[in-house]
Formats: C-alpha cells, structure tokens, sequence
C-alpha cells in the first residue's frame, strides 16, 4: 500500500513536470496566451494510468507549475481558471479509463484509441471551457472595446490553439497506449538496493 502510494506521487511529480516542459516547447500563437502543446499528455496519461485522482491531481500540479513559471494573471478569477482549473479539469479523461482498460485488455486496439480519444476530448473541452470562462473575465476585466459579443470573442479566440492542442493530443495519447498498453498497468516499484 505505500509502495502503490509512494510510486503515484512520484509520478504524479514526474508527469507534472513533463507537462510544463511540453507546455514551454509550444507553438506560441497569440500574445496575451494561447499556444498549441502537448501539455494535456501526461495528465491524460496520468488519468488513464491512475484514474480520476492521478488525472486531476497531475493537472492541478501542472497549473500551479505553470503559474511559478511566469503566469501571465490579470485577475484572480482568471489565473485561477487559466491554470490550476483549467489543466485539472483535462483529468476528467479519466472517465473513459474503464473503457480503455476493457479494450487494452481484450486487445481491441481500434476501440482503444477510440476510447483515448474520447477521453481527450472530454478533458481538453472542459479545458477549453475554463479558458472561455477565464478570457470572458480577462477580457472584461480590461474593458476593451471589441466592437462584438466578449464571449463570441473568447470562444473565437481559445478555439484557435484548443482544437489542434485536443486533436495532436488524442493522436500522441493514441500513439502511446497502442504501442505500449503497458502504460495502463500499475506496477508496483521495484526498489532495490544500491550495491
């Protein structure tokens, strides 16, 4: 039990850090944030590893990450929903867990990656949610004149990176799980001594 406890917070520490250095080898595409990554893989590895707990404790970590790394917040409510929610929600893939474990297990690859990316999906909306709710606040909270509605704007805007960051994802997640169901197995650590 604390072998098992021990290895997910090691892991949990390792994906989370993962997750920000994908997160600064992003395509940066607009100034006040946005950028197409691959940081919802290992909280999407996490949530399919370790289920609903490792998927949004992984996110949770990575938002606090990101924040010490230079955050870029105008308001409380929007760094709040930009980073810690928005990447804790991506864990809620961890839905699809049992779905992706059953079709790992009867060696359906097909109904895996279906399975993965459904997943993925559902965290990267949810994600993409958060930093609609989060750029509605940014951008009232600057009161910019944006000549049209501020939440068409903020749909318009996130979607921009939200869509290929939730596409490439389900791919990479789909490349990783097929290639190596391994990763769906929680093996307990094997600590030996240094001799």
């Amino acid at each position: 039990m604390q072998r098992n406890r021990l290895q997910f917070l090691i892991e949990v520490a390792i994906f989370s850090a993962i997750g920000l250095v994908l997160d600064q080898i992003s395509i940066k595409l607009w100034f006040q944030g946005g950028s197409i990554s691959l940081t919802m893989v290992p909280i999407i590895l996490m949530a399919f590893r370790w289920g609903l707990g490792g998927g949004l404790l992984t996110g949770l970590i990575l938002g606090g990450l990101q924040t010490f790394a230079g955050a870029y917040i105008i308001h409380p409510v929007q760094g709040f929903l930009d980073y810690f929610g928005a990447y804790m929600v991506v864990g809620f893939a961890a839905l699809f867990r049992p779905l992706v474990v059953s079709a790992a297990e009867k060696g359906r690859k097909t109904t895996m990656i279906w399975a993965i990316a459904g997943g993925t999906v559902l965290g990267g909306i949810l994600r993409y949610a958060a930093h609609v709710l989060s750029g509605v606040v940014f951008f009232g909270a600057t009161a910019l004149d944006l000549g049209e509605n501020v939440w068409w704007y903020s749909i318009a805007y996130n979607a921009g990176y939200m869509i290929p960051s939730i596409i490439l994802t389900a791919a990479v997640n789909g490349f990783l799980f097929s290639t190596a169901p391994r990763l769906l197995k929680r093996e307990n650590l094997r600590l030996q001594s240094a001799r």
